[in-house]
């Protein structure tokens, strides 16, 4: 498929920071759009939003404030819809929809583009990272969908959203937690903090059972690694890692450089092993395709 660099000229397509543009009293530009597609009012019952959309929560306070905003100044920015049959489908601007609907307001301004189904999905999700509106999880997800459906790179994503490609490797471990702590995550009840303590835990039931504990105790990541010490410590102790040996943690932050992923080296008796991690297919083929460059010298 060819990549395309939507990400890259996003601020010149959906506008700047909405929430704080309908925050200001000023005129919206009918004219001047970013796009040749001239602006048109239609009735808010026309516009539907998107099922594929990648946020599905909406945080009712903020709503309500951008709500109120909006009863004072109108929508000052247009949606960035698609035509579908009888109705409009929203790519760029769902929360404004949302919040119009707050306020009464019958008519909304939008902007009609025509992409592909790939192309409106992808615009979607960068929207929303770009703008952090997504928690962990929804954005760990669209990072998966990026990566699995349009066979983007996490390089490639990480440009289009501003982000180190570390900080999406990172991101897309989320997603090898337990699901229902997954769901917590998506709540609001364990932090980021928490679920890189959990992460740290193979067995998927305890991870489970740690966040009822962090839930339940109002844990803080400090407590929960304190939690964690003390599991240890009850445990047969198991000989030390070989990154304890500065050698050892020599190569594995050499290794890690190279192959831009986590890499574990544990040391035996007599020999040992090399753990390297990966986060999706697309990053398996990654460092094969690594492995086959090095094989060439």
């Amino acid at each position: 498929m060819k990549k395309r660099g939507l990400g890259k000229g996003l601020d010149a397509l959906i506008g700047p920071d909405l929430e704080e543009i309908e925050k200001q009293p000023h005129e919206s530009n009918r004219e001047g759009d970013a796009s040749d597609n001239p602006v048109m009012m239609v009735d808010i019952y026309q516009v539907e939003p998107d099922r594929e959309q990648p946020r599905k929560d909406f945080d009712e306070e903020k709503l309500e404030e951008l709500a109120e905003s909006i009863r004072q100044y109108g929508v000052l920015q247009p949606l960035l819809v698609q035509k579908k049959d009888e109705y409009y489908k929203i790519i760029a601007g769902e929360r404004r929809w949302r919040a119009a609907k707050l306020a009464g307001v019958h008519e909304v301004p939008i902007i009609i583009k025509d992409y592909t189904q790939e192309e409106t999905l992808e615009i979607s999700l960068i929207e929303n990272i770009q703008r952090q509106d997504l928690n962990p999880i929804e954005e760990a997800r669209a990072y998966e969908r990026l990566l699995r459906e349009y066979h983007l790179t996490q390089e490639e994503i990480a440009q289009r959203v501003g982000k180190s490609r570390s900080a999406i490797a990172n991101c897309l471990r989320y997603l090898n937690l337990q699901e229902q702590v997954q769901s917590m995550m998506m709540e609001g009840v364990l932090s980021a903090g928490h679920a890189k303590v959990l992460l740290g835990i193979e067995d998927r039931e305890l991870q489970y059972t740690l966040a009822l504990r962090v839930m339940d105790e109002d844990l803080s990541v400090r407590q929960l690694e304190k939690v964690l010490q003390q599991m240890k410590k009850s445990q047969p102790q198991a000989a030390p890692p070989a990154s304890a040996n500065p050698i050892y943690h020599s190569v594995e932050e050499r290794m890690k450089e190279v192959l831009g992923t986590k890499v574990i080296v544990t040391q035996g008796k007599k020999k040992g092993k090399i753990e390297i991690e990966y986060y999706s297919d697309e990053d398996l083929d990654r460092l094969l395709t690594l492995f086959d460059s090095i094989k060439q010298f």
